[in-house]
């Protein structure tokens, strides 16, 4: 097959050289990206009511507009769905990525506009594979194929006619280059299939026998497909089936948990992994360097960022800053303007400050307590609604509880623990669980995907808590009495672990 690497390197590297300004003029970079932002919108609804066109600094523009949640924009977002013209974004929004949802519904909805695709999600996507060619001079990565895993729509909404909700991915795909087509598997039928029990062989159908030089996705989805077409060849290593295959662009969950089992089934010296901060509301980041793990914040893509304090989430009147007036070392809240119409959007995720000049940050989490091992966003409003649903139904009483991931490993697949502590156990522990699992499917729809033929996210598991380890953990910690509480929700086993240990040593 014809190698066009050598014939587009110099494109995509000529991409770096725009983005050298980010080292001396993040400043002027970011400030030309908040007037773009600002004169785009000014005619909209939201650009009328707060004056756009009268503004023309950061300082009259965080005067002006309050931060906003997404409880406090879907009312317009809403809207947007239904057809709306220039309510946060000028014309119509055709297009919306499905994430988790609020205490006021089982899902977000969060446009993506024309701008926000060319100017974000694409853009964000095109230099990803800059930054690779520029970290590995001797790639062919253009000489195969990109298997480029994907969601679905959600076809059940009664929607006006022409507008698509769904998955990131599947919106990305299903407005994706024709050309850009034709170096991808699997089609696009294939990868917009909704059940996965039926859309997991016909990947594996189409991957078996191509030239795949390169992987983009979620590190929990593509493990379990990488699975499969080794069963299916009989192979150990991934590379025996794909042997042209050189990186892995992963994102949406962190990859630490997952490295040791990808280098297991794979030829180490052959491949590559590079991390990437591509979420439903916006691409922001990329891996410049193997020395680090920090992302470089892409400064041009449509976005403008804010920075909260970490300190001050909570705090009615805080002081945020822009990109100029930040610390390295410290972690903040993430605040976003950008091309999808979220004005000072709260974004719910913290990073900490790597590097300055340019500025590289580490995703450090969520700004509550939440678990998204396997890419299911699972929140606390989340596990409390589905744990009243079920108390309703079973009769039994929750006292306490804390849940944490286990990871897949050779025989088992990753699943959720619960730690409940009743007031009197349960007289069938198996089916609690399985109301429980149930009533989540129903109020957050990530989840549901996750756990949909349980090929992602097995039936959870539940241990049950003797009376008072809530208190003597707390107790351990020197934290007993007062608000103090058990976090509901830990994306890692830190928590879990040491109240195991407690009752191991019982």
């Amino acid at each position: 097959m014809i190698d066009f690497t050598p014939l587009v390197r110099s494109h995509f590297l000529g991409r770096l050289q725009q983005q050298e300004r980010y080292i001396d003029h993040a400043d002027a970079v970011q400030q030309g990206e908040l007037v773009r932002l600002i004169e785009k919108a000014s005619l909209t609804r939201i650009g009328r009511k707060y004056d756009f066109s009268s503004i023309r600094t950061y300082k009259q523009f965080a005067s002006t507009l309050p931060l906003y949640s997404y409880e406090d924009l879907q009312p317009q977002i809403m809207r947007m769905v239904n057809g709306i013209k220039d309510e946060l974004w000028p014309g119509r929004c055709y297009h919306f990525a499905q994430s988790s949802g609020t205490s006021s519904g089982r899902s977000k909805y969060i446009p993506i506009t024309r701008e926000s695709f060319q100017w974000n999600h694409y853009q964000g996507g095109s230099d990803v594979v800059s930054h690779y060619l520029n970290l590995n001079p001797k790639s062919r990565i253009f000489s195969g194929k990109a298997f480029i895993l994907g969601g679905s729509f959600a076809n059940n909404l009664q929607l006006k006619p022409g507008v698509r909700v769904g998955d990131l991915s599947a919106n990305l795909i299903e407005n994706m280059n024709p050309i850009a087509n034709l170096a991808r598997i699997p089609s696009k039928q294939v990868a917009l299939m909704e059940d996965w029990s039926e859309k997991l062989p016909l990947l594996v159908d189409a991957s078996i026998h191509a030239n795949v030089t390169n992987l983009s996705g979620v590190p929990s989805w593509f493990l379990t497909v990488i699975k499969q077409v080794l069963e299916r060849t009989g192979k150990s290593s991934i590379h025996e089936v794909w042997p042209n295959l050189e990186v892995f662009f992963h994102g949406g969950i962190a990859f630490g948990p997952y490295r040791q089992q990808y280098e297991a089934l794979c030829d180490k010296t052959k491949m590559h992994f590079l991390d990437t901060y591509n979420a439903s509301e916006g691409f922001f980041a990329v891996q410049s360097s193997w020395e680090s793990e920090a992302m470089l914040l892409l400064l041009d893509v449509g976005v403008f960022y804010e920075f909260l304090p970490i300190e001050e989430s909570d705090s009615e009147t805080p002081e945020v800053y822009p990109i100029w007036e930040i610390e390295a070392g410290r972690t903040y809240e993430l605040i976003i303007t950008a091309a999808n119409g979220l004005w000072r959007y709260r974004l719910g995720d913290t990073v900490t400050i790597e590097q300055l000049n340019p500025v590289k940050i580490k995703i450090a989490g969520r700004t509550r307590s939440f678990i998204n091992a396997f890419g299911e966003e699972l929140m606390v409003h989340n596990a409390d609604r589905a744990i009243a649903l079920t108390q309703q139904q079973t009769g039994d009483e929750v006292l306490n509880y804390t849940a944490a991931p286990v990871y897949a490993h050779d025989n088992t697949r990753g699943h959720h623990q619960w730690l409940i502590e009743f007031a009197n156990n349960p007289s069938d522990p198996s089916r609690f669980m399985q109301l429980l699992d149930q009533h989540l499917r129903e109020v957050n729809s990530d989840y549901d995907a996750k756990r949909t033929g349980d090929i992602f996210l097995a039936m959870p598991e539940l241990v049950i808590a003797p009376t008072g380890l809530f208190d003597r953990w707390l107790a351990s910690t020197g934290k007993l009495g007062g608000q103090r509480k058990v976090p509901r929700l830990n994306n890692n086993r830190d928590i879990i672990d040491q109240m195991l240990a407690l009752i191991a040593r019982c």
